[in-house]
């Protein structure tokens, strides 16, 4: 363990107030111009840093993670998903890897909720006639939407962000039903007033609204695949706030193409920012740049866990937010 202050390394700007704080007790070095780094430029901060504090676009493997050299000793990562991240090969280097579980839940949560009454009730698309200038006027046929109040939602994957979508839905009026891995405590579960699937086939077959909450591993890619899109009711709408990988994404855009499913409303990708060219045409799409855990306050909260993460390991002791390898 170095005697003197960490180096600590940030591969994209943070806010103002994390940043400085992080320069207070570290030998931090900061990218100032807020530019990706590519994979080389990664491999040279691995080299350099006693710390590493990377984000979700920071795709770090087992290669790179071997010709880090000997110094990196913790990667403090700025986000709550370690899928870009090779944690198990950092583990058998000897490199620890930490998050920051929790800061965002509420912020995701509502955005899943947004996205929900986005797509049921057409909101961009009045949104672009009031913009182009082509509202006619009211009438009582158009712009007909449906209510969310009284549906079914599913929630696949019921922890933090799960239940709070769940509450969240309650005071909608919806009906909660859930698949995880793991079923709720029973007065987690009454308090929700949600209903367990063990079959995530017969769920997704009678619910109404699908919100995808789960994280990225290798047993959730594609779980949502053309099989399980084709058990869905073609009135159903999918929402996804949590990784894009968790569905696949041709086989739900040949299903809202071909009227299969009513709508989706989509914050994350399969395949990062390169977005299938066939939904941006589709009218009953909603697609936001992963605006998802996109507050000032989230943000902010998100440093300071990893202030707390790399000063905590600073001081001798494992980061309290640690992502261990049978975590995943």
């Amino acid at each position: 363990m170095p005697t003197n202050r960490l180096s600590v390394v940030v591969t994209r700007r943070l806010p103002d107030a994390v940043e400085t704080r992080l320069k207070e007790l570290f030998d931090t070095e900061l990218n100032v111009e807020d530019r990706p780094m590519g994979r080389e430029a990664l491999i040279e901060a691995m080299r350099r840093a006693d710390v590493l504090v990377p984000t979700l676009t920071d795709h770090i493997d087992a290669t790179m993670l071997g010709q880090a050299g000997e110094r990196l000793k913790l990667i403090a990562n700025y986000g709550a998903g370690v899928d870009h991240i090779d944690v198990h090969s950092a583990r058998q280097r000897g490199v620890l890897v930490s998050n920051t579980p929790g800061v965002v839940t509420d912020d995701t949560a509502d955005m899943a909720i947004a996205l929900m009454l986005a797509v049921t009730r057409r909101i961009p698309q009045g949104l672009a006639e009031m913009q182009a200038g082509d509202w006619p006027g009211w009438a009582p046929m158009t712009h007909l939407g449906s209510r969310i109040g009284g549906k079914r939602l599913g929630i696949l994957g019921m922890g933090r962000i799960g239940q709070a979508v769940a509450r969240r839905a309650q005071a909608f009026g919806m009906q909660i039903h859930y698949h995880n891995r793991k079923r709720l405590h029973a007065d987690t579960e009454a308090a929700l007033e949600a209903t367990w699937w063990e079959s995530l086939d017969q769920m997704v077959s009678r619910v109404d609204v699908l919100s995808i909450n789960c994280p990225h591993t290798p047993s959730t890619f594609h779980l949502i695949n053309a099989r399980r899109l084709r058990l869905m009711k073609p009135s159903a709408v999918i929402v996804n706030t949590s990784r894009g990988e968790v569905i696949d994404e041709n086989a739900l855009t040949r299903g809202l193409r071909a009227g299969e499913l009513a709508g989706a409303g989509l914050d994350v990708f399969e395949r990062g920012a390169e977005i299938n060219p066939r939904l941006r045409e589709l009218p009953n799409v909603v697609l936001l740049p992963h605006m998802g855990s996109a507050t000032l306050e989230g943000r902010i909260e998100m440093g300071e866990k990893v202030i707390l993460n790399v000063k905590t390991f600073a001081d001798g002791h494992r980061p309290p937010d640690q992502v261990l390898p049978s975590m995943l």
